[in-house]
């Protein structure tokens, strides 16, 4: 049977406290997991898995949605722990996963800095050197929009870009659920643009957010917020 997880692990981050919501698919086949959390997250994968009924070393593949430090810090570690682990990711997102190109979040934050007033000089100076601990890693399978994956009756890769120019959101047919990276996230009980001082194109960024809302899912499940099903 096929079967849908969503995760509920806590975080800390710039002193304020969060809850991000990493998935886990399982069929006859495969065990995924669709974003991986921090740096240093990966004992809180593990639990997380292990809580659910689930082992790290079944995984088969991982699925970064976007290049984001809280979306793929832990992928190094949990690569080089479970090597056998495939892991998947958008075309356009792959260069700066893999490292070919440079994060563009990093360039974002270095260039910001220059610009910060004094009393925020150290949080950015703090948030950079983060930036730099997030360790890149090959990218096995590429995938473009449009593709289907053949995970628990069928996922269907959306492009979404505009928080980062390669994001990628995942629709899956059988359970008519979207799951939304960052191109969505819930605040109060409604679907926002998740930090839009971080969103590289804001303009294509509310494209994709009216694209996901108008797909016609029964459920979306957003990596800040959780699950929402709409009216």
């Amino acid at each position: 049977m096929n079967q849908l997880t969503v995760f509920n692990i806590s975080a800390q981050f710039g002193g304020a406290h969060e809850v991000i919501h990493p998935v886990v698919l399982q069929d006859a086949s495969h065990l995924v997991l669709i974003d991986c959390g921090y740096v240093g997250f990966l004992p809180q994968i593990e639990q997380a898995l292990a809580e659910s009924g689930f082992s790290a070393r079944d995984l088969t593949h991982v699925y970064i949605t976007h290049q984001d430090h809280d979306h793929m810090g832990a992928l190094a570690a949990l690569k080089s722990k479970y090597p056998g682990i495939q892991v998947v990711a958008g075309r356009e997102e792959a260069p700066y996963i893999s490292g070919a190109k440079k994060s563009l979040r990093l360039a974002q934050a270095e260039a910001m800095q220059k610009q910060l007033p004094p009393e925020q000089q150290e949080f950015g100076r703090a948030f950079c050197a983060l930036l730099k601990r997030v360790q890149s890693v090959p990218v096995d399978v590429e995938v473009e929009d449009g593709d289907v994956l053949d995970w628990c009756g069928g996922c269907i890769v959306l492009a979404t870009p505009g928080h980062t120019p390669g994001h990628t959101s995942l629709y899956l047919q059988e359970f008519q659920t979207l799951i939304t990276g960052d191109a969505i996230a819930l605040e109060n009980g409604a679907p926002v643009l998740p930090n839009p001082q971080y969103t590289l194109d804001m303009p294509r960024a509310q494209e994709s957010m009216q694209k996901l809302l108008e797909y016609g899912a029964k459920e979306l499940i957003c990596y800040h917020g959780g699950r929402w099903i709409p009216a």
